[in-house]
Order: C-alpha cells, then structure tokens, then sequence
C-alpha cells in the first residue's frame, strides 16, 4: 500500500478533499492531508487565491514542503491546484519520492518556473477537464504534455467539461462520473508504486 501527502486546493481543505482522501484511506492506502490554512475555507477559488497571496506564494508553498519533513521519504505526492505547488515540488526535488498525482495543474519542467528537470524512476500522474478554464486556457496543459513527452512513465488524462475543482464533492463543480474515473485510475496508479 502506498503512502501519500496530499495538499488541499485554494479553498482549503474542504469535506470534500477529505472525502477524498477517505475513499483512498478505505483501499488500504495511508493519506496525510495536511492543513495549510489553518483551518480556514473560502466559499471562491478567487477568495482562496486572495488569502494565499496576503501570506504569499512561496510561503504557502514552502508550508507543504516543511510538512513533508515530518514524515517519511517514500511517498507518492498529490495535489489539487494550488496544492500542486508543494506536491510538484517535493515529487522533483525530495529524496526516494515514489510518485506524483497532479490533479487540475502543472507546472512546466523546464525555464523559470521549473523545480528542474523530473527525476528518474519518479512516475506521474496528471488529470484535468478538456475545458477548463484554468488547466487548459492557463497553459497547465502544456506543461503537463511537457512532462508526459518527457517522463518515462507519465500519463495525463483529460476528463470531458470546463469544471477545475471536480473530484471536490463539497462544491458545485464537482462531477461524480469523472470523478468515479479518476479515482479509479488513482488507485491503480497507486497499487504499482
């Protein structure tokens, strides 16, 4: 069974972050669900956003990477939007990491914005709407096309509609069929590494 820090998106960890990270747990997996926001939700994406910029980016982002100090080296890092921001980071960056779940976001591994080139052996898993807004008309897209080119074992999948925060069963955009999908892919991805 695999071990996993999962980062919450920008409205915080929501009932339905935590539902998903229950339907997980319930397949033998271990599931950390750290809160970066002290215990804080947004009713908005842009609300959420609004809070993360007054503490910072890079200070949200370095709060996830602090937590994985706490805990093992073998994990497999997962992250929903803005959460892929320390998932990512940790997936490219720290030690023995054993995989990466992406969901709704990606960051390019190459140029500025880069934590550097993906490491070896590290397997990939990124997932968002062939509509959306953000992950699509953001350019999150291209980035993840970037790493599934690039990476050995490295896949994207691509759910139909324009919705960001879908597997989120806690608000409107959440789409049970897609989500039924992904979490099934989620857990094969999880029974190999």
């Amino acid at each position: 069974m695999a071990e996993v820090l999962l980062f919450h998106h920008a409205q915080g960890l929501t009932p339905g972050v935590c539902a998903f990270a229950d339907d997980l747990r319930r397949a033998g997996h271990t599931i950390h669900t750290p809160d970066l926001f002290d215990g804080r939700t947004f009713q908005s994406i842009d609300k959420g956003l609004a809070y993360i910029g007054e503490i910072g980016f890079d200070e949200m982002r370095e709060r996830g990477v602090r937590v994985a100090d706490e805990l093992p080296f073998e994990l497999v890092y997962a992250g929903f939007s803005f959460g892929v921001l320390p998932a990512q980071k940790l997936a490219q960056t720290r030690r023995r990491a054993c995989g990466a779940l992406l969901f709704y976001s990606c960051l390019p591994i190459s140029g500025e914005w880069s934590f550097g080139p993906w490491p070896d052996g590290v397997p990939a898993q990124i997932h968002g709407m062939d509509k959306d807004p953000v992950f699509v008309g953001e350019g999150d897209i291209d980035a993840a096309r970037e790493i599934v080119e690039k990476v050995e074992d490295a896949e994207l999948f691509l759910y139909p509609g324009d919705q960001h925060y879908f597997a989120d069963s806690s608000l409107p955009s959440y789409d049970a069929h897609a989500t039924a999908l992904l979490t099934r892919r989620v857990l094969a991805f999880l029974d190999r590494v």
